[in-house]
């Protein structure tokens, strides 16, 4: 019987949505509804396991832990892509990694909850209402504003033909930019820091890498205009967390909204959760019904397949 980790269910929904009745006796699985606080916690927790269930990057999967789990022969990945696994630890030990599929829309909507919460104060005025008060913010229109896209894939399309339908213009940058696919979208191209002087609001939409690790520092938050508002759903590593918050404070800009953080989960005591022009949430832009439904159940047939000897979805 193969043992199975189900590591960082958060919302303890995994026996919701997979029967493990079903697999009685074939699997046995532990699920972890808690992050490791560190590497050795998770060494010690999963070091007799055979499959680990992972939900994207809440746990990182690096080579040290990999050789550390003596009978690991399995990795399932929520996504196609997953930065926190060290696929080349995996390879050296024969360890086969697949992904599921995963919807994209999601992350646009959360963009734009971002971007509505933001200029419509609404984390303000939710608290306030519940205090008894009644208007006490004045929001900001959408319709004629520059939305700033950094990134025109998947996510950022999807985010710029929501914005066309608001009435704004729309401009993008990033180092590949398709400037046939940009035109076909009705996006203007931009320099980076035209993107930056010009944008009313800026979303972040690249793929995370050393590239645009610290894109957004002290030196491009001034670029922006003091009334713009920075949204991040990407990954928190590209906006240098500290620079960031400096400039919040200084109300070097308006505002930003975050769903993404350098470290996850966002400590207790972090700075950024005591900062008025602040809306932040828990990394929930792929977190939906729909997408869970088919995390955990494309995982188990990727684990149904490989042990049948014919792996689909794998990562290499």
């Amino acid at each position: 019987m193969l043992k199975v980790g189900v590591l960082d269910d958060y919302q303890g929904v995994f026996n919701q949505i997979i029967d493990i009745e079903k697999f009685k006796g074939k699997y046995e699985f532990k699920i972890f509804n808690e992050p490791f606080s560190s590497e050795n916690e998770a060494i010690v927790a999963l070091e007799n396991l055979d499959v680990l269930f992972i939900m994207r990057e809440r746990t990182p999967i690096t080579k040290s832990l990999i050789t550390a789990l003596p009978n690991l022969k399995y990795i399932m990945t929520s996504g196609m892509r997953n930065n926190a696994i060290d696929i080349e630890a995996a390879k050296e030990k024969s360890i086969i990694v697949c992904g599921t599929e995963i919807n994209s829309n999601p992350a646009a909507e959360i963009t734009w909850a971002l971007i509505l919460g933001s200029l419509r104060n609404i984390k303000q005025e939710v608290d306030n209402m519940f205090q008894g008060y009644w208007q006490t913010t004045i929001g900001y229109e959408l319709k004629g504003k520059i939305l700033g896209l950094i990134g025109l894939g998947k996510i950022g399309t999807q985010v710029a033909k929501v914005a066309k339908a608001f009435g704004m213009e729309v401009c993008a940058w990033s180092e590949n930019l398709n400037l046939t696919h940009a035109n076909e979208t009705g996006v203007l191209p931009m320099s980076r820091d035209d993107l930056l002087k010009n944008s009313d609001i800026i979303s972040i939409h690249v793929v995370f890498g050393d590239r645009y690790k610290n894109l957004i520092t002290k030196k491009e938050l001034k670029l922006m205009k003091q009334s713009c508002f920075l949204i991040n759903t990407s990954r928190g590593p590209i906006i240098n967390e500290e620079d960031l918050i400096d400039a919040l404070k200084n109300e070097t800009i308006a505002g930003v909204g975050l769903d993404v953080y350098n470290k996850e989960p966002l400590p207790q005591d972090h700075k950024l959760r005591f900062l008025p022009n602040a809306l932040l949430l828990p990394h929930i832009g792929y977190v939906t019904a729909e997408n869970y439904n088919k995390f955990y159940s494309q995982m188990i047939e990727n684990l149904e397949a490989c042990i049948n000897k014919n792996p689909i979805r794998e990562l290499k």
